[in-house]
């Protein structure tokens, strides 16, 4: 794993082992790329992890990927080799190619409906961001009563049954940041823990999970990143000690 340093244009290379283990190409506040790191942290796959500076990318990776997009999983043992990208994709992609440990349902019905379920949390983390933004915080609240719905409606700790499944891990990395809406929002935050009983519970169930404690980050430490980041010099290297 990466010490956490992100690299940025004018870096050489990283000099990763040619041990055939999967490369991912990632940024630690990126939640969209969490969500790879809890597949495969979930899953437990070897990786290794190499943090992109988004603001000024370097020249080597739109020779990996020519999007320059993370998060971004290069399959070495594969001829090429080819790099994956876009999130569920890649979820999806590792779910298959490495079946212990599913995280899908196997049965087609269910895995379709598991899949519509995290597709339409797409406009749940629309309404995030512009909450975020200092939007209204209504739209979110009222995409997560859905899930508050459906986790009721499961009768389990978690939506993938009585251990976390896809759904649960592809929704986290936003719900992950309700303490940071509440460090933006600071009086304007009012979760109602009576209005979402189920998902109160599954967040305090989420943070003892293992995939979950590996790449968690405190609320404080996203709001700084996001302060320097709309100052217009972003510090992507936050958690490195010596940053």
């Amino acid at each position: 794993m990466s010490s956490g340093r992100h690299l940025a244009k004018g870096s050489p290379t990283p000099d990763v082992p040619e041990d055939g283990i999967l490369r991912l190409y990632s940024m630690r506040f990126c939640p969209f790329a969490q969500r790879v790191h809890l597949v495969l942290d979930a899953k437990q796959i070897a990786y290794h992890s190499i943090y992109i500076n988004l603001t000024e990318k370097p020249d080597w990776l739109f020779e990996k990927n020519p999007q320059g997009k993370v998060p971004a999983l290069e399959l070495v043992r594969e001829p090429g080799p080819p790099v994956l990208t876009e999130s569920l994709l890649i979820c999806e992609y590792l779910d298959e190619q490495y079946p212990l440990r599913p995280l899908y349902p196997r049965d087609p019905l269910k895995k379709v409906q598991e899949k519509l379920l995290i597709e339409r949390f797409g406009a749940v983390l629309g309404a995030f961001f512009k909450a975020s933004d200092g939007g209204e915080i209504e739209p979110f609240w009222k995409g997560l009563d859905d899930y508050e719905r459906e986790l009721s409606r499961r009768e389990t700790d978690f939506f993938g049954g009585e251990q976390t499944g896809i759904l649960d891990y592809m929704i986290w990395p936003w719900c992950e940041r309700l303490e940071l809406l509440k460090v933006q929002r600071g009086e304007d935050y009012n979760f109602d823990e009576t209005r979402f009983p189920q998902l109160t519970l599954w967040l305090e169930r989420m943070k003892r999970d293992p995939a979950v404690m590996a790449f968690f980050m405190e609320a404080e430490v996203q709001a700084e990143f996001l302060r320097t980041r709309s100052a217009g010099k972003p510090n992507y290297n936050l958690l490195v000690k010596d940053a």
